[in-house]
């Protein structure tokens, strides 16, 4: 898919398809995707948890919080994002400068950005939900305490076209010297 129709295509998705497979063989694809992505001096701290099977994908659905539940009817995988705390960003276990781990989190947006572009380039869609239980998911998916949880993401194939929301232009959000 060419990148500029790839961008215009891509949405959040609050209503999914039914009676969605999704398999491990396209898993795969998407993780190498990911890994594609850029990270401080090539860490690679990005770790993604997949609730593939359906009880776990039930799971994980109890544990979004707010509206997410609500969004997610029908979603057959989750993809729980964390990351490796102290790494990215970090020499020597020190912050190289005043974002520290924040430099963990800008990797995984990256990579998460490579995981959703290529979901949609294989004909899926995706919602990036950050209201869940973090508390529960780590117990539940043996996430260890060194990682950060950042986000889950819902897997799985849009029901309706959604609309194009509005953009802001160009000079509302840049600066140009």
């Amino acid at each position: 898919m060419e990148l500029d129709r790839l961008l215009e295509e891509r949405r959040s998705i609050r209503s999914f398809a039914p009676d969605v497979r999704i398999t491990r063989e396209e898993l795969d694809e998407l993780i190498k995707a990911v890994q594609m992505a850029p990270s401080w001096a090539n860490t690679q701290t990005g770790r993604y948890y997949i609730a593939c099977s359906p009880e776990m994908a039930e799971k994980v659905k109890g544990m979004l919080l707010g509206r997410n539940q609500e969004n997610c009817a029908n979603v057959p995988v989750y993809i729980v994002t964390a990351f490796e705390k102290g790494r990215a960003g970090f020499r020597q276990e020190t912050p190289v400068n005043e974002l520290g781990d924040q430099w963990g989190a800008y990797d995984l947006g990256l990579a998460a950005s490579y995981l959703i572009l290529k979901a949609r380039d294989m004909g899926y869609d995706t919602l990036i939900m950050g209201v869940r239980n973090a508390d529960e998911l780590r117990a539940a998916l043996s996430i260890p305490e060194n990682e950060q949880i950042a986000s889950v993401i819902a897997l799985g194939k849009r029901a309706a076209e959604p609309n194009m929301p509005k953009h802001k232009e160009p000079e509302e959000i840049a600066k140009f010297f």
